[in-house]
């Protein structure tokens, strides 16, 4: 037979005050601010919608973090909330103790409830959203009601606690500052997504992805709005693509609309770009809308022109790069000097060079290997799915000699490894494999090295070499 605890006081406060439907805030003023985040949480739980509105209105925290308790989307609990908000902005009289100034609607994983009541201690990733928070909401006074989120807009609709919101903050701007840090596009009509953004801060957005397929017509009914956005540091755009119907001028005047945003972009750091085939032979453009240094360019699968890693090479904005990632830009017939000359250019700051699948042959690769040489901090070279031969290879690995802070290394097989058809013959990889790891090994002491081929035709997979050869699936 197994004894039930007996509940504690706390939980017989909490179920004793809980029982009365209305709390009065003259009540919950006399609660000690201690037992406001339990209190809450239950009320929340058990849908006890009078007693939140009530809570809302006494809350004697400067922040409410409902995000984290809103993962079973309780739009009836959610509500009350916002009814309780409603109450609270239409005082001219606030609660004595009346402290609320952040709504937190992002769904994180710490445990702020804890934090708030003193139960635990908060993180220092922790601190630091929170003071995010309140730089933002610029408190004190009587400033509008800060309410933080994260934007994901996917699967087409909305979110239907974030719907619930929209249509209530529609009715009350100049009451509210919705703040939005991140913004995800993976699937929504171009319509809907400037209803919500007409609705947000756009200065406090940091980061914008774009996931999904956009024709370049629907990115420029975006950008106004981008270039709105003058703490943006991050942008990713995945898969756009130009109409066959846009005539030549029509796309320079949306190319032309498009860069021009980046005029307004003060703090911007980070561009990827992934699959983006209407810069090609504009990129000099962009380049020259930047604002500040760029931290990564990472372009990968994109078209682009000998002129545009031209550009990108003399480019004052790259000189304080850490990552370039290139893969898959096919560079077998370009000339290897913007190359060489781009890395002379980062070879103080760059800290992770990606050239995987760029067809970059053994003459290219003699040219551009002494200002490989003298990157210094880099940390991360993948260089794997170029067919070079095992003397350009070997002479790769001899240039890597001074980069001491090199932890993560990934190479080509040799292109001697394959037979006349592109077959790989195991035993030669093998073979080159251990042969070209002696020679890394008499060098220096290497961390994390991987010899790996070509993909595999059938299955996909890169067969590697480390210690000793991988096979594919096949």
């Amino acid at each position: 037979m197994s004894l039930q605890a007996p509940p504690r006081l706390l939980e017989l406060a909490e179920q004793s005050l809980l029982r009365d439907g209305a709390l009065a805030i003259p009540t919950l003023e006399e609660l000690p601010r201690e037992l406001f985040p339990s209190l809450f949480i239950e009320a929340f739980t058990r849908r006890c919608c009078e007693t939140l509105k009530t809570m809302v209105q006494a809350w004697p925290f400067t922040c409410l973090p409902l995000g984290s308790l809103m993962k079973s989307r309780p739009l009836e609990t959610f509500g009350a909330v916002l009814e309780g908000l409603d109450a609270l902005l239409a005082q001219k009289v606030r609660p004595r103790r009346w402290k609320l100034q952040v709504l937190d609607l992002r769904d994180v994983d710490e445990n702020f409830w804890g934090i708030w009541s003193g139960a635990s201690a908060p993180s220092p990733e922790a601190l630091s959203k929170r003071q995010t928070a309140e730089n933002c909401a610029r408190l004190g006074g009587q400033q509008p009601l800060l309410v933080t989120l994260d934007l994901c807009f996917k699967n087409g609709r909305l979110d239907e606690c974030l719907t619930r919101f929209l249509e209530w903050g529609k009715q009350r701007k100049g009451l509210l500052h919705v703040c939005c840090k991140e913004l995800q596009i993976f699937g929504m009509p171009i319509h809907s997504i400037i209803e919500v953004l007409n609705m947000v801060e756009l200065d406090c957005i940091r980061e914008v992805e774009v996931c999904c397929p956009w024709e370049l017509s629907i990115l420029i009914r975006f950008a106004p709005y981008l270039g709105q956005m003058r703490n943006l540091r991050k942008l990713v755009l995945f898969n756009i693509h130009v109409s066959a119907c846009i005539p030549p001028d029509k796309k320079e005047q949306f190319i032309t609309q498009f860069t021009s945003q980046f005029l307004k972009l003060d703090s911007f750091q980070k561009l990827y770009m992934h699959s983006v085939s209407f810069l090609e032979g504009h990129l000099d453009q962009l380049l020259r809308c930047l604002q500040a240094p760029l931290e990564t360019v990472v372009m990968t699968d994109c078209l682009l022109s000998e002129s545009d890693l031209k550009h990108l090479s003399w480019c004052p904005s790259i000189r304080q790069l850490k990552e370039l990632d290139l893969r898959g830009i096919t560079l077998t017939h370009f000339s290897p000097e913007p190359l060489a000359v781009l890395l002379e250019q980062v070879e103080a700051t760059l800290q992770t060079l990606d050239l995987e699948d760029c067809g970059i042959t053994d003459s290219q690769l003699s040219v551009i290997l002494p200002a490989l040489s003298r990157c210094s901090q880099l940390s991360t070279l993948s260089f794997c799915g170029n067919l070079i031969s095992a003397a350009a290879l070997e002479n790769l690995l001899r240039h890597t000699v001074g980069l001491s802070k090199l932890s993560l290394e990934l190479y080509p097989a040799p292109l001697e490894s394959y037979d006349a058809q592109g077959a790989l013959c195991w035993g030669r990889f093998a073979q080159f494999g251990a042969e070209l790891m002696k020679t890394l090994r008499d060098l220096r002491q290497p961390k994390t090295v991987v010899f790996s081929t070509v993909p595999c035709p059938r299955c996909g997979i890169r067969a590697s070499y480390d210690l000793e050869p991988s096979h594919c699936l096949c």
